[in-house]
């Protein structure tokens, strides 16, 4: 798809301190100077709703969503607004009250291919990171449910406590899904709690064709979604999917303060929310996601899904020099460019150390013509790799050439 400008305008921070007037001043400025401002911020951001812009794991903003938001920024309605504690209340309700000093060592696992923020959570709830059992993955970066049932074993062996498995729907990386339905056998044969981390891949439960790569997610007990990501909500728009109906996140959130939840309102209280929450105001989310599946429907999100996966598939077509890193399974097409000059080096030690800073320098190059956006990253043993993330509806076939002959002409001479 043409497009009338580029991703970036790439600037480095010590050039746009110079070309943009940073300091407050006492008195106040023309109506006109700050709409410039504004410009000139758009002007060097980064254009994630270009057709070119395939570095995260978001991109753009659909403007039905846009709408959404501006609707709440300008009548600023508030949601008195979890997982971890959540998962640990519900195994030991004296947390509320007492802390960690009322629980036994509490182990929690997950797979190598994780999200960071598992580990974060862990660090943040005083459980711990050393108290995060990580599994390993298989080649296609799914965690192996019988190394899962070997370190809960272990585990126990030691003393601690088994509380929860954190299973992945759509890894950052490869864009790989855990077998839930294997992972839900282990945890209820342990009486575990599984979270599924969906922020990535749920979005694949709105495609009839694609839904099944989250079999047996009925099965978890809480599950994590950003339609912020594939469907473009917008940052940040989150989702936290609980199966308990007992009133869960009441009895853990909730602090009785009567000053905003009145028992005796004329209307039905079961409407305040805002006590099961962590958070006290926050914005509300939810209606630009809600306003823009209502103007869409179900079957347009389908669709997005459905080409972002088509996309995905034609992605790395067969061109000299052009390594798949693997098959991918969901939207991330992660590859290798082998510029002219190895091309006939066989693979070895040697080899692989040169490739490693071919895409470091492509990107460098990219960033500064403008011409469009791919990350790249090491992973494991692997030497670093492009990694395209397909969202954009808009994205066609023409895109995906581009993509691969501005690679090639960024990097043909390295």
């Amino acid at each position: 798809m043409a497009c009338p400008y580029q991703v970036c305008e790439w600037r480095s921070p010590e050039d746009l301190t110079k070309l943009l007037d940073l300091e407050l001043g006492e008195a106040g400025q023309a109506p006109a100077q700050t709409l410039q401002h504004c410009r000139d911020a758009i002007h060097y951001s980064v254009k994630t709703n270009h057709p070119h812009f395939f570095n995260q794991l978001y991109v753009g903003l659909d403007h039905y969503a846009m709408v959404g938001s501006f609707v709440t920024d300008a009548t600023q309605p508030s949601l008195i607004q979890p997982e971890t504690y959540l998962i640990t209340f519900q195994r030991f309700p004296e947390v509320k009250e007492q802390g960690l000093s009322a629980c036994p060592r509490l182990v929690l696992f997950t797979s190598e291919e994780c999200h960071y923020s598992v580990a974060k959570a862990a660090a943040f709830l005083g459980i711990g990171t050393k108290n995060v059992y990580v599994v390993p993955a298989d080649q296609s970066g799914k965690m192996i449910p019988k190394e899962l049932e070997k370190q809960i074993r272990t585990a126990i062996s030691e003393g601690a406590v088994p509380f929860m498995v954190s299973a992945t729907a759509g890894t950052t990386v490869l864009g790989s899904f855990d077998p839930i339905e294997e992972l839900a056998d282990v945890c209820e044969e342990h009486n575990l709690w599984l979270h599924v981390d969906a922020c990535w891949g749920g979005a694949a439960l709105l495609s009839n064709k694609h839904k099944h790569l989250l079999k047996g997610v009925q099965r978890a007990h809480s599950v994590a979604w950003n339609p912020h990501k594939m469907l473009m909500a917008g940052q940040q728009c989150s989702a936290f999917l609980v199966r308990d109906k007992t009133g869960l996140l009441q009895r853990c959130h909730s602090a009785c303060a009567s000053y905003l939840f009145q028992k005796d309102k004329f209307y039905d209280i079961s409407c305040d929310t805002g006590d099961k929450s962590i958070q006290c105001g926050r914005k509300a989310d939810a209606f630009r996601f809600w306003l823009m599946w209502k103007a869409l429907g179900t079957r347009e999100l389908e669709r997005r899904v459905d080409h972002a996966l088509e996309m995905a598939r034609l992605g790395i077509k067969k061109r000299d020099g052009f390594r798949l890193l693997m098959e991918p399974e969901y939207t991330n097409v992660c590859f290798w460019y082998i510029p002219p000059s190895m091309r006939k080096i066989p693979d070895s030690p040697e080899f692989w150390q040169k490739v490693e800073a071919v895409a470091p320098k492509i990107k460098e190059r990219m960033m500064k013509t403008g011409s469009m956006m791919v990350g790249y990253q090491s992973h494991g043993i692997n030497a670093n790799f492009f990694r395209m993330i397909i969202i954009s509806p808009w994205v066609s076939t023409k895109d995906m050439d581009f993509v691969l002959d501005e690679i090639h002409r960024l990097g043909a001479d390295l």
